[in-house]
């Protein structure tokens, strides 16, 4: 099996369970704060394995940054591609947002300028560690 599929696969399986974790704590607390929120178990069951793929996905998709003959375009593109296809068929599924365009629309803004600014933070902060780390060795 590729190691890239492998690991992939093992990261997913690592931290999907966090998934239907946050589900439970959004629902708790909707329920708490919303006087007429209702969830039946149709809702609950899709909620679920929607959240439990989702965190799959968000875990396993890291692996992309790690494949060294990619360059950082491609791996940034299949990344960004992934969540953002995996982020929209969540949320559309689990009707937390209507399809429609101008909906998608601004989802798919938030998404991106969120997607950035936590790239661009994690990025800064791996380069200036990696700076320090190399002064130290120096």
């Amino acid at each position: 099996m590729n190691r890239y599929l492998k690991n992939f696969l093992q990261r997913g399986l690592m931290f999907a369970g966090f998934g239907p974790i946050v589900l439970g704590i959004i629902f708790f607390v909707l329920e708490k704060t919303l006087d007429d929120f209702n969830a039946n178990g149709e809702q609950i069951l899709l909620g679920i394995v929607s959240t439990y793929l989702l965190a799959f996905v968000q875990a396993g998709a890291s692996v992309f940054n790690q494949i060294e003959h990619w360059s950082l375009p491609k791996s940034l593109f299949c990344h960004f591609g992934m969540l953002y296809v995996t982020y929209v068929l969540c949320y559309v599924i689990n009707s937390w947002i209507p399809f429609e365009w101008a909906v998608i629309a601004i989802f798919t803004a938030i998404f991106v300028v969120a997607y950035f600014i936590i790239w661009f933070t994690v990025y800064f902060i791996v380069k200036a560690t990696g700076k320090k780390l190399n002064a130290t060795l120096e």
